[in-house]
């Protein structure tokens, strides 16, 4: 569980992290009026955990058939009522892979994220592991 935990902040300051200065480093997701943050006191988990994400991706057939497996890192904007309301892939797979995982994340319930004991939006960083097997 701690290892989750530290892998998704380390990859939510992975993708936080800009070197063009004209691109600062933004702890925030605008989008319109509403504000994303990149941290919460209680980050959004999945309702089910995560298998209840896996279990809702389907293999891409061209995926399968050229035998590609690895990982998809989806950045995940969750909102105050725990819908996720966009993704977007920090690294992908291709083949199919990109989208299924961003498929299963937005069909996904979460708990919602809580700074000062209020739900808050915030953004997650996500992987999706495709493994075919043997």
């Amino acid at each position: 569980m701690i290892r989750t935990v530290i892998l998704f902040l380390f990859l939510f300051i992975i993708s936080n992290f800009s070197v063009s200065k004209a691109n600062p480093v933004s702890l925030s997701y605008s989008g319109g009026d509403e504000e994303y943050l990149a941290f919460a006191e209680v980050m959004p988990e999945p309702e089910g955990g995560m298998g209840s994400i896996i279990k809702k991706i389907k293999y891409p057939e061209i995926a399968q058939r050229a035998n590609l497996q690895g990982k998809v890192y989806v950045l995940a904007f969750i909102d105050d009522k725990g819908n996720c309301t966009s993704t977007k892939v920090i690294k992908g797979l291709g083949g199919g892979c990109d989208e299924a995982a961003c498929d299963a994340i937005k069909s996904t319930k979460f708990k919602p994220g809580k700074s000062g004991g209020a739900n808050v939006k915030v953004k997650l960083s996500l992987p999706i592991e495709f493994r075919l097997k043997s």
